[in-house]
């Protein structure tokens, strides 16, 4: 079991699934399943620089900045990178979130520091784009043709 740490909707993950999502603006929307692993393998400590490769909903992010690391998180979506941002300005200057795919990772942009102490990449689709009618990346709703995580391009439909 993972310690006490307080999530950007002040709930405390605890091993429940409840209290381990990843709330936004419409409620719950994401449960960061892998999260207790992750940190166990990962296990940062109070000011070591770590990459969210996929930033997504920011759970992984949320919980390695509880531990005291700095983190530097890339997420292509820029909806994704947009919502951080009462997770930045909640941990000050400790989060660094950048619009860029995973690819992009050696830019030189991408890094502050010149050493990194750990990588977290949680690869797969996003739920938050499925979930979401007007993303168009389900049939589950009605929604556009788009299937564009960056919306750069063109869609699908297109």
């Amino acid at each position: 079991m993972m310690p006490d740490r307080p999530d950007h909707r002040g709930g405390v993950p605890n091993g429940d699934d409840e209290a381990n999502r990843v709330g936004g603006p419409g409620g719950v929307r994401h449960v960061p399943v892998l999260l207790e692993d992750v940190m166990k393998t990962l296990a940062p400590k109070p000011g070591e620089e770590i990459i969210d490769a996929t930033f997504g909903a920011g759970g992984y992010t949320q919980a390695i900045l509880a531990s005291g690391a700095n983190v530097t998180a890339l997420d292509r979506d820029p909806t994704a990178v947009a919502a951080g941002g009462d997770i930045a300005a909640a941990y000050g200057g400790r989060l660094r979130l950048v619009q860029t795919p995973f690819s992009a990772l050696e830019d030189a942009d991408v890094f502050e520091t010149a050493s990194v102490d750990g990588v977290v990449f949680d690869l797969g689709v996003s739920s938050m784009q499925l979930d979401e009618a007007e993303r168009g990346f389900s049939f589950q709703s009605d929604g556009p043709l788009d299937m564009r995580m960056s919306g750069d391009g063109p869609s699908a439909a297109d």
